[in-house]
């Protein structure tokens, strides 16, 4: 598995791509059937559906992060991270507060590999743990990848994908 940093707009929101595909995409095809089951009934249309799905999280920004490289190796400070789980926030709220509706995964290192699992949506803790991962990345070329965080100035994800764009995964 390949994954890539970037930063993105004047606030420096930290984006992650997993074999090129946006995490927000993996968290919304997670997430999906979950929504489904509680039936929202602000969604009027499946397009609305979609767009709440696709656009439920953004980035955490460099100033919540501190340190971004300690904190995707898992050594994130304590207020970025799950008091019961000790799981790491790696997404947060589209509304600009992370811990409205942060993505936490447990980053466990070791001298060969990276690895994200056990993601989670505290917030709905009947969800349980997500269909999401584990993901297992090998240690250079994840350390490689916090090195070249390439900036945009604006969020690349402006396309929402067709469904099931990374189901499987």
């Amino acid at each position: 598995m390949h994954i890539e940093f970037f930063t993105y707009s004047s606030a420096r929101l930290w984006g992650i791509r997993l074999d090129g595909s946006d995490l927000r995409v993996h968290a919304a095809e997670a997430t999906r059937p979950l929504w489904l089951l509680e039936k929202r009934s602000y969604e009027r249309t499946p397009e609305d559906t979609e767009n709440f799905l696709f656009r439920q999280y953004a980035g955490l920004t460099e100033s919540d992060l501190r340190d971004p490289v300690r904190h995707f190796l898992g050594e994130a400070d304590d207020d970025l991270r799950d008091a019961p789980t000790g799981a790491t926030a790696v997404l947060g709220c589209s509304c600009g507060i992370w811990d409205c509706w942060p993505l936490f995964t447990a980053i466990t290192t070791t001298p060969e590999t990276v690895t994200w699992s056990a993601f989670h949506q505290p917030h709905r803790p009947a969800w349980g743990e997500l269909a999401m991962g584990p993901y297992v990345f090998p240690r250079p070329a994840y350390e490689e990848a916090l090195t070249r965080v390439a900036h945009l100035a604006e969020d690349p994800f402006t396309a929402l994908p067709p469904s099931g764009a990374v189901r499987g995964t």
